[in-house]
């Protein structure tokens, strides 16, 4: 896990709201969390669609502390993914696995960014327990093909690595129970 945690960012993310509700119709700003990892020297990133959705603005923070802004380079809502990327010198890079290898029981560590705690990534370990699930919330696309774990994940870990024990990413964290 050593080559893998200083890849893992936390993303957190500005958007500007009007509520009708508010006297005068005033802009209200919130905040938003998530995780993501960087897969690609050119500081290319890995994370959720939900994380930046409808952000005005991204940061993303490295385990050393380094903030950048991030600009968003695609998404895929119907698949929970998105592309940020930042630029920056010497980025740490995560190795990509084949999630196709996984099996029911395998051990898998889940990294993320959790419920604004700071001091860097959180791990939780866990296993495999079933491929090929799907998933449906209300006001999201219908997900398939997913891992699911027993592994802790809270909100912030979306958009983190879930980690074979090779230290490769095998999936990205989307849900919590």
């Amino acid at each position: 896990m050593a080559r893998i945690l200083p890849a893992v960012v936390s993303i957190t993310t500005r958007q500007i709201e009007k509520i009708e509700q508010n006297e005068g119709g005033e802009a209200v700003t919130s905040r938003g969390l998530g995780s993501g990892i960087i897969v690609d020297r050119r500081g290319y990133i890995l994370t959720n669609s939900h994380v930046v959705e409808g952000a005005e603005e991204i940061t993303v923070t490295l385990p050393d502390e380094r903030s950048f802004p991030a600009r968003l380079v695609g998404a895929d809502r119907l698949n929970d993914l998105a592309v940020l990327q930042i630029k920056g010198a010497r980025l740490p890079v995560a190795e990509l696995g084949d999630s196709a290898r996984l099996r029911v029981g395998e051990t898998l560590v889940a990294i993320g960014s959790p419920l604004w705690i700071e001091g860097g990534p959180t791990v939780t370990i866990g296993v495999v327990s079933a491929l090929g699930r799907s998933m449906e919330e209300p006001g999201l696309p219908r997900l398939h093909n997913l891992i699911q774990t027993d592994a802790a994940i809270n909100p912030g870990n979306s958009g983190g690595p879930l980690v074979n024990l090779a230290g490769e990413v095998v999936g990205i964290n989307t849900a919590v129970i």
